[in-house]
């Protein structure tokens, strides 16, 4: 069999995650298989010396109607650079993975110079902006989408080209359990202070926002220990601004976010793929989230009365397994109160509510079904 030339896109760190994974599995399938793609250290590490890194995802992640208006000539030049380096690649198959704003745009194109198009981690245009889906049906040969409350949008007679493959972040997890380096950072005894996990977002314009109101709630809590989870892409620097000096119960660690979320007895989290994460590992959670609020407007009337929540975990169990701070309920006091009720009175309600998501989640695999539908293209 010939090896094959694949283009994989990430926008974000959560892409990052999942295309280091799709990596790995098509690489068992074809050892010498070529990769070019837009990503991060996780798909930099799987695809090793059979692949090149066009652009790294600390570069890329932009969110936000206003915030994506503001670099729209750094967008655009990447939308144009992007066309350009698929063409001179001239890949078998183009996987594009999630970050919609940016692949659906490359996806019309690719399918207008006659590449395959595979879409991994469906857009949620199930939420908003539904006038993408005629587009994505012309332009895409298949997508592999991991929600199971997708199933009732991907109806057959929707977009027959759909496909449930599960959700990639159960076997990574696991794998983190079954691993040597599946290690807590601290004990959770109840003879010594407990651990929560702060997980502020991956951008720095979410950081810019979540990470000062999460930090002035520690403060007010010095019977526990609070950790950041941080990542080294944004630098140290970045962080350590809004961290004070003298506080004495709260901490930092870089890139492993598991070894936190393993040793936590609580944590608060920037709304996305983290709020799933962390009810992977049983850690009862507020689930947080602010933005510019001119683009929280946009979205209000874009999105209207159709979906109930934002986070992860709330969304597959369509009911209100977390609590979730959005915009003005994002603030010191209401973040307080529920913390509180985290460290307390509702931890079975979320254990439930998180056996729940699990069951729903189905079976592991995502990462090798989608890997062996790839192939096949």
């Amino acid at each position: 069999m010939n090896s094959k030339k694949y283009y994989i896109i990430a926008g974000e760190a959560s892409g990052d995650l999942h295309g280091g994974n799709l990596i790995t599995a098509l690489r068992q399938k074809d050892s010498n298989a070529q990769f070019r793609f837009w990503g991060g250290d996780r798909m930099k590490e799987a695809a090793g010396e059979n692949g090149t890194m066009v652009r790294h995802i600390r570069d890329l992640a932009i969110m936000g109607f206003i915030e994506v208006i503001s670099h729209l000539g750094t967008v655009l030049g990447n939308i144009s650079f992007c066309k350009k380096d698929i063409l001179a690649f001239n890949p078998d198959v183009v996987v594009f993975i999630d970050y919609p704003g940016f692949n659906l745009k490359i996806a019309k194109f690719t399918h207008q110079h006659g590449f395959r198009n595979i879409y991994y981690i469906s857009p949620q245009i199930w939420a908003w902006k539904k006038g993408r889906l005629r587009p994505m049906r012309r332009d895409i040969d298949k997508l592999c989408y991991i929600l199971p409350t997708e199933q009732k949008f991907y109806k057959p007679g929707v977009m027959p080209q759909a496909v449930y493959v599960g959700h990639p972040l159960l076997d990574e997890v696991e794998r983190y359990h079954n691993s040597s380096n599946g290690n807590s950072l601290i004990s959770n005894d109840s003879s010594q202070s407990k651990t929560v996990a702060i997980l502020p977002g991956s951008r720095k314009m979410e950081l810019g926002r979540m990470l000062p109101v999460m930090l002035k709630v520690a403060a007010r809590h010095p019977e526990y220990n609070f950790v950041v989870a941080g990542m080294s892409l944004i630098g140290e620097e970045f962080y350590r601004k809004y961290i004070p000096r003298n506080a004495s119960n709260i901490d930092i660690i870089f890139d492993r976010t598991y070894d936190i979320l393993a040793s936590s007895y609580a944590a608060l989290v920037c709304s996305g793929t983290a709020t799933l994460e962390t009810a992977l590992f049983k850690v009862p959670q507020v689930v947080c989230y602010q933005c510019n609020k001119l683009s929280a407007g946009i979205a209000r009337i874009l999105i209207g009365d159709s979906i109930k929540y934002i986070s992860l975990v709330n969304l597959i169990a369509d009911s209100p397994v977390v609590t979730e701070l959005i915009q003005s309920d994002f603030n010191v006091d209401r973040l307080d109160a529920e913390f509180m009720k985290i460290c307390g009175d509702s931890r079975k309600h979320i254990f439930d509510g998180y056996a729940e998501v699990e069951r729903l989640l189905g079976g592991k695999g995502a990462s090798s079904r989608t890997a062996e539908i790839i192939a096949s293209y």
